[in-house]
């Protein structure tokens, strides 16, 4: 009886933890082509509606100039393609980060500009969510 109870109580606290991962929001993506004027994420876990956007970025690792977005659904989507609004070359690294739909004067419009609070960075613990890739 003790046994089959630490084990389901092991079991429980596996399945929580896994639960808590899949909550957590973030962005998956890798390196890839974006010759076809499009980068895309794996997967994004955004913790509401909201935007994949797409900012350029240097060895610094800072958001700089937004070059594409899509629109996101609150929770796990897998496929997110953004086109890119401007030309990215071969070894260009872009920040692939998620924004809400907070603060703007439209819904399903994207507002956002650098810096500002319409449709701004989501933060987890005071970090952006985001993953950088380098355009191939």
């Amino acid at each position: 009886m003790i046994t089959r109870t630490l084990i389901a109580a092991a079991g429980l606290a596996a399945l929580s933890t896994t639960a808590l991962a899949q909550d957590m929001p973030m962005v998956e993506a890798m390196d890839q082509d974006v010759s076809n004027g499009v980068v895309s994420a794996t997967s994004v876990n955004a913790p509401e509606n909201g935007w994949l956007v797409v900012h350029r970025t240097g060895d610094d690792m800072k958001p700089g100039p937004v070059v594409g977005h899509a629109p996101l659904r609150a929770g796990m989507t897998e496929d997110v393609a953004a086109i890119l609004t401007e030309e990215v070359a071969s070894g260009d690294k872009l920040m692939l980060m998620v924004h809400s739909e907070d603060g703007g004067m439209q819904t399903g419009i994207f507002e956002y500009t650098l810096g500002a609070t319409e449709d701004g960075p989501i933060r987890m613990d005071g970090n952006l969510v985001m993953t950088v890739v380098t355009a191939q």
